[in-house]
């Protein structure tokens, strides 16, 4: 579920264009204890309102090891290849090595937020749909996953994965079942894409919401979710942060306002956890808005 420069319009899930500049492939978001941000455009990293307080940071180099432990040889090589995957993986030059950086991002943001800082991961592709062994639903790899893997494996930490995208992260959900150490809470449209995410397993526990359904009921599932988080007691929280629940995204049928993705920056703030959020899905011309939102209330 993402978009890249010059990406035109995707044939399934979506029907509009959403060119997104390579800048924003980039960018690791990285906000100390009171700094704060304001992603106005969604073309370029968020400029800061209190420079001192906030830090820009390109993604560094990639650990293979740590994308071996969430995907197959047969899946790395797939997508250096040239054609479509499917309908909605379609091949582009160089998507192997921007797919790459977004998962750098997101093991440096584990990375920051096991060392005290809190730290959002501005990159696409997305990944939470990206399987172990293959690659769907705009995502090549799956970086949250891959994040979570190698924090468990690298500090033997209890990892949590909290997934607010509209969508199943069903790739999210297939590397982490089961898997010791690691929990997985999902809140999605249900019926919608992937067309998963209707039953929960030991680690594994999916929040499934009806099109249309009233604000305050998919808030309250959103808050079962995250106190299903807290029940683990988890030492770290990687957040697959998808804002495409938004009622104004024009390719899911769920009716959060702006304020609600305040409401869950500020759950994460008051938690107290070491936190980090990936970017995944969201759609809407209000995107910057509504990342912002969730930025401000996670940071003050």
């Amino acid at each position: 579920m993402g978009f890249l420069s010059g990406l035109p319009s995707v044939r399934r899930r979506t029907q509009f264009n959403a060119p997104l500049s390579r800048s924003l492939l980039r960018w690791l978001w990285l906000a100390h204890a009171a700094g704060t941000a304001r992603a106005r455009r969604p073309h370029r990293p968020a400029p800061a309102d209190r420079p001192s307080r906030l830090g820009l940071a390109r993604a560094g180099p990639l650990d293979e090891a740590a994308l071996r432990r969430a995907h197959t040889p047969a899946l790395l090589k797939r997508i250096e290849e040239p054609g479509d995957i499917d309908e909605d993986t379609p091949h582009f030059p160089d998507i192997a090595r921007h797919a790459r950086r977004a998962v750098a991002a997101a093991l440096d943001a584990a990375h920051a937020a096991l060392t005290g800082q809190r730290a959002f991961a501005l990159m696409r592709p997305p990944g939470h749909h990206c399987t172990r062994n293959q690659a769907m639903g705009f995502c090549y790899l799956n970086q949250i996953a891959v994040a979570a893997l190698e924090a468990q494996a690298d500090r033997g930490v209890r990892v949590a994965v909290w997934d607010f995208d509209a969508h199943h992260g069903n790739g999210t959900e297939d590397i982490l079942e089961g898997k010791p150490g690691t929990f997985f809470a999902s809140v999605h449209q249900s019926p919608g894409y992937p067309g998963t995410g209707t039953r929960s397993t030991v680690n594994c526990r999916n929040f499934p919401v009806k099109p249309h359904t009233p604000r305050e009921l998919h808030l309250a599932e959103l808050a079962r979710s995250w106190e299903a988080v807290l029940s683990f007691k988890p030492d770290l929280v990687l957040v697959s942060a998808g804002f495409d629940a938004f009622e104004g995204d024009p390719i899911t049928e769920m009716t959060l306002a702006l304020d609600d993705f305040a409401t869950l920056g500020r759950w994460l703030r008051q938690s107290g956890l070491p936190a980090a959020a990936v970017l995944e899905g969201g759609y809407s011309d209000q995107l910057p808005q509504l990342i912002d939102a969730f930025l401000t209330a996670w940071d003050q």
